[in-house]
C-alpha cells in the first residue's frame, strides 16, 4: 500500500535583479544571503529554480550553506511564464480594463505561459506518494507569476485572482499540501529573515510599509 506524505511547497520570488534581468544587484546578493541563512535548517529534498540568463548570476539562495548550485528543472518555473490570460468577462468589471491593458500579448506567447503554468501544477502541488509517511520540503525560486499562481491554486480562488498577489524579492510562503486535507497557505509574503532596507524591493515605493 503506497502511503502518502505531507509536501511543504516553500516558494520564493528571487532577490532583486539588475534591470536587464541578467543578475542580482548588490541588495539581491544580501537578500539571498539572508533567506539561505533563515532556510538552512530545512531537510530540503529539492531545490529547483528557473533558468539563469546568459552571463548572469545564480538567484538561488543555497539553503545547504555549500555554495553549490542547483540545476534547472525540467519543469516550467523560468521568470517568463505568465500563467492564465483572462478573458473580459471572467474580470469584476471595474478593473477589466486595467487588466487587459496590463496582460495584453500575442496568442503564442498566452499559450507558452499557460502550459508550463499547467505544467506546474502538476509537478509541485498536492500531497507526495511513495514517501512512507515522511514530510517533503521543496524550495521553488521563481519569480511573481508563479508564486502567485500556486497561492491562487492553493487557496481555490478562480484563475484570474492570481492578478494582484505581489510578493517582493526574497520574501517566503510556504503551503502545506496534508493527505486528505485541502492546501493550507502557512507564512505569506514573509520578509521577517530581511532587514528593513531590503524589504518591499519589487514594489512601487509608495506600497512600501
Amino acid at each position: 500500500m503506497t502511503t502518502a506524505a505531507t509536501r511543504y511547497l516553500h516558494l520564493v520570488r528571487h532577490g532583486e535583479a539588475t534591470p536587464d534581468e541578467s543578475g542580482l544587484t548588490g541588495n539581491g546578493r544580501r537578500q539571498a544571503a539572508l533567506l539561505g541563512h533563515r532556510l538552512r535548517g530545512v531537510p530540503f529534498a529539492a531545490v529547483h529554480h528557473g533558468p539563469l540568463p546568459p552571463g548572469g548570476g545564480d538567484r538561488t539562495p543555497d539553503p545547504r550553506g555549500t555554495g553549490r548550485r542547483h540545476p534547472p528543472p525540467p519543469h516550467g518555473v523560468g521568470r517568463r511564464l505568465r500563467p492564465h490570460f483572462p478573458r473580459r468577462d471572467e474580470l469584476p468589471p471595474e478593473s477589466a480594463d486595467f487588466f487587459l491593458r496590463f496582460l495584453e500579448g500575442p496568442p503564442e506567447e498566452q499559450e507558452q505561459g499557460a502550459a508550463p503554468a499547467r505544467r506546474a501544477l502538476d509537478r509541485f502541488t498536492g500531497p507526495v506518494e511513495g514517501e512512507g509517511g515522511e514530510d517533503r520540503h521543496e524550495l521553488v525560486v521563481t519569480h511573481n507569476f508563479l508564486v502567485a499562481w500556486l497561492v491562487r491554486d492553493a487557496m481555490r480562488a478562480p484563475a484570474w485572482r492570481r492578478l494582484g498577489l505581489n510578493h517582493a524579492n526574497a520574501a517566503l510562503t510556504v503551503i502545506r499540501y496534508a493527505p486528505g486535507r485541502p492546501a493550507t497557505v502557512l507564512p505569506a509574503n514573509d520578509m521577517r529573515h530581511l532587514p528593513a532596507d531590503l524589504r518591499w524591493t519589487g514594489f512601487p515605493p509608495e506600497l512600501h510599509i
